[in-house]
């Protein structure tokens, strides 16, 4: 092979490493920064582009994607001075490739640092309660503070999730304790206020029972007392003409009364349940004469009745 050969495969060589070095194509989700001599002067998008050879190089190669960072478990002394180990999970996306590049060292690192120690500040700031039920509550200050600070670097905080809270073991026992003690309170609480109600129920029972009882004892008695009106009203009128009669000179008005009082007496001491076998002298002839009197008596006073409706007619 001659001198000319060489120096002609050398030329091609040369020119091929040239076109490499002139056609850059940037992949899908990546952006590449240009150096002009060492000096960023622009960035490249996703697709075929054309660079100076030996004055423009590429600088830096930013994936533009959605990433994710594991925040390893770190312990955590809360406001209360609990120890906890925590850990969490980190999404962040460049959104300025030069800002990423040139503005922080290892931005992978440097965001997972500025995590953990923002974890530790924020959950620090929190009692043990606070911590394990405000999950939520730290994800959001966590996203806030670490997304502000990493503005100047390009970046934008998409999520920063806690994943686990594990508190020592005699702090897992004592919240045991004190969540049993809490429940058991509660379930004495409820049957206080069922046994509480149960009363006042049993309570107002009794009182509409007794209400109804005192009603049903006054209406009795209403009754009673108009029957025992009535019954005083009918032996007024009775011995209104009863009086009458005898003030009329009908001796037959006593006969009744007597007579009267001569049949009840026989019928209570006939219906006398301690009564059995009754001995008496009994004067037939008396009873049938006072009767006699009261069939006088009702003659006599329906015949003037019948007298007078004549005479009205008349």
């Amino acid at each position: 092979m001659g001198i000319g050969e060489i120096l002609s495969f050398g030329i091609i060589v040369f020119i091929i490493v040239l076109l490499v070095k002139i056609a850059v194509i940037v992949p899908q989700g990546h952006e590449f920064t240009v150096e002009h001599f060492g000096r960023y002067t622009k960035t490249l998008r996703p697709g075929l582009h054309f660079i100076i050879p030996i004055v423009e190089a590429i600088g830096a190669k930013m994936n533009m994607m959605e990433t994710v960072l594991n925040v390893p478990s770190q312990e955590v002394i809360t406001k209360d001075n609990a120890m906890v180990t925590v850990d969490g999970v980190v999404f962040f996306q460049v959104l300025d490739a030069a800002k990423a590049a040139y503005e922080v060292n290892d931005l992978s690192n440097a965001t997972l640092n500025l995590t953990m120690t923002n974890i530790r500040t924020v959950m620090g700031s929190m009692d043990l309660d606070e911590l394990l039920s405000k999950r939520d509550t730290i994800n959001a200050q966590l996203l806030t503070v670490v997304d502000e600070a990493t503005v100047p670097w390009g970046v934008k905080m998409t999520r920063i999730e806690i994943k686990d809270i594990s508190p020592p073991r005699d702090l897992v026992d004592a919240m045991a304790r004190q969540m049993k003690a809490e429940r058991e309170k509660r379930a004495a609480i409820l049957e206080a206020e069922g046994l509480k109600q149960a009363a006042i129920l049993e309570a107002d029972g009794e009182k509409r029972a007794a209400i109804l009882e005192a009603e049903g004892k006054k209406e009795a008695a209403f009754r009673e007392a108009e029957a025992r009106e009535r019954l005083a009203a009918a032996e007024a009128k009775a011995t209104t003409v009863v009086s009458n009669a005898i003030a009329s000179g009908n001796i037959q008005a006593i006969n009744y009364f007597v007579a009267t009082k001569y049949v009840d007496a026989l019928k209570d001491i006939a219906t006398a349940p301690n009564q059995k076998l009754i001995l008496m002298p009994l004067e037939a002839g008396n009873v049938i004469g006072a009767l006699g009197g009261i069939v006088e008596i009702a003659k006599e006073t329906f015949g003037e009745s019948d007298k007078d409706k004549q005479s009205s007619g008349i």
